[in-house]
């Protein structure tokens, strides 16, 4: 078990790999009354192609399966694991995104037991055929839930119309066709090998001693079994630099129309240091231009294209990498058309020493403040060491960054070709 120690924010994390090949990090807090334990697989609903474990040959699976799993596992022959959090006094939940799938629990005592109770439940799957044509029904009807949410189907279809051939342009839950189509050996094929100790993190922070729950977790890791594997052969189709579809109109009941500009952030596969740099440039950039107070912000305003409603975010991943500048608007293709001129004369733009030194100190204080939720931590460590990131040491990342490198990022950000707009309006 090595020890870290991160002075400039007064932490400390014990991280070891175990034989299985799980790498478990441990942050005691001790002033904590809580504990949050996050169980992670670095499988998400864009991991449709590969090689399963023990086999050769490439096979891919249904879209939506990812989730489905993620739903399955909470249910076993006999029980439903929910109950058994709850009998234990902790809060239990999971989600799947495009790139992981995670399983969490929240509780303020038998740490020990829960998180016994988060590493068995994710490591014995029990799937039947009854149980998975009786999900379908269920997830159906989630689907068509989101169908009809405005939001989702704005955050979709600007996806939808960045991205060609990259999975990532499909409903993380799937379709209601693709899910009728999933088999219990299609859920364990996808069981076996990305849910492997080698594909998977296991994070633990709150109020315990490290040393005792590295061991206790290594116990139960020691009684359990699985096959060897050295890393996960999966498959991505190219992915063009440019959007497929520059306008995309989605017609819903809505009494104000929606509008979305995406910027198509990035396609090809990044990590370590340069996933990071862009990551943190790519946020940091987003943030100057389109934040309360910041030009591109005050003149749309100013113009009378936002209101409360105006959003902005910025997303990479290994693969693929977007950003989203939109809201509610009664004049979409006015707020379309101005996003879009604010964005192209970035080409040109410079930005000072002293505005650099304030994004830079904005992005440290957001991130600081951030850290004292466990949820944070937990979530951005992860995430962040699945990309060869540690998520400890992006303060000194954010200091280290220059000037130039900014400017640069900031004058080679913006073509036309990669800019899509999606709106979401009434017949």
């Amino acid at each position: 078990m090595t020890r870290q120690t991160y002075k400039e924010i007064n932490e400390v994390i014990y991280t070891e790999k175990l034989d299985n090949g799980l790498t478990v990090s441990l942050l005691p807090k001790p002033e904590m009354a809580k504990t949050y334990g996050l169980f992670t697989t670095n499988y998400g609903s864009i991991d449709q192609t590969f090689v399963p474990i023990g086999e050769d040959k490439e096979t891919t699976v249904p879209e939506g399966v990812a989730h489905f799993l993620e739903h399955k596992l909470f249910e076993k022959e006999d029980r439903d694991v929910f109950a058994d959090f709850s009998k234990q006094g902790a809060s239990p939940n999971a989600y799947t995104s495009f790139t992981k799938t995670a399983y969490l629990f929240s509780a303020t005592n038998h740490v020990e037991k829960n998180v016994e109770t988060l590493i068995d439940f994710v490591q014995a799957p029990y799937f039947s055929e009854a149980s998975v044509e009786k999900e379908k029904g269920i997830i159906a009807q989630e689907i068509k839930m989101y169908d009809d949410q405005p939001d989702w189907q704005s955050f979709m279809g600007t996806i939808k119309s960045m991205f060609k051939n990259h999975p990532v342009n499909i409903d993380i839950a799937g379709t209601v066709d693709s899910i009728n189509t999933i088999t219990k050996d299609d859920l364990y094929t996808c069981y076996h090998t990305f849910y492997h100790p080698e594909n998977m993190i296991l994070f633990i922070a709150g109020n315990f001693d490290a040393s005792k729950m590295m061991q206790f977790i290594k116990d139960n890791q020691a009684k359990k079994d699985f096959e060897k594997m050295d890393h996960i052969e999966r498959a991505f189709p190219d992915e063009p630099t440019e959007v497929v579809k520059k306008e995309n109109k989605i017609i819903m009941p809505v009494s104000v129309p929606k509008c979305t500009v995406g910027i198509k952030e990035s396609v090809t596969e990044l990590s370590g240091d340069s996933f990071l740099k862009k990551d943190l440039l790519q946020s940091m950039v987003m943030d100057h231009f389109f934040s309360k107070g910041g030009p591109f912000y005050q003149t749309l305003y100013d113009e009378a294209l936002i209101d409360s409603s105006f959003y902005f975010e910025t997303n990479i991943e290994k693969n693929f990498g977007y950003s989203f500048i939109g809201g509610n608007t009664d004049q979409p293709e006015k707020f379309a058309g101005k996003v879009k001129e604010l964005l192209q004369t970035t080409n040109q733009a410079s930005l000072s020493a002293e505005e650099f030194e304030r994004m830079k100190k904005k992005r440290i204080g957001k991130l600081l403040r951030a850290m004292n939720s466990l949820e944070f931590i937990a979530s951005q460590y992860t995430q962040y060491r699945l990309l060869g990131v540690d998520f400890f040491q992006i303060i000194p990342a954010i200091q280290a960054l220059t000037l130039e490198e900014a400017n640069q990022f900031v004058q080679n950000w913006i073509s036309e070709d990669r800019l899509a707009v999606c709106t979401i309006a009434s017949a």
